[in-house]
């Protein structure tokens, strides 16, 4: 079994309800610069569920953009 643990990911909420001072704090926490888009975590998702990832057991894939590492 293995898990993806995702970072901050822009969404279509947060941009009706953040404010661009707000994003810019978020986005300074982020290694990166910016948070990750949903396709970033789906393509992620997509090699855990596919027959290419069928060696990788127990694993936690952290996508956050280096968030963890800081």
């Amino acid at each position: 079994m293995n898990v993806l643990t995702p970072g901050q990911v822009a969404t279509a909420k947060q941009e009706e309800l953040f404010d661009e001072q707000t994003k810019k704090q978020f986005e300074s926490l982020i290694p990166r610069g910016e948070m990750g888009r949903p396709e970033e975590i789906a393509t992620v998702a997509l090699f855990l569920a596919s027959d290419d990832s069928s060696y990788v057991n127990g694993l936690e894939l952290t996508t956050d953009g280096g968030t963890t590492v800081i």
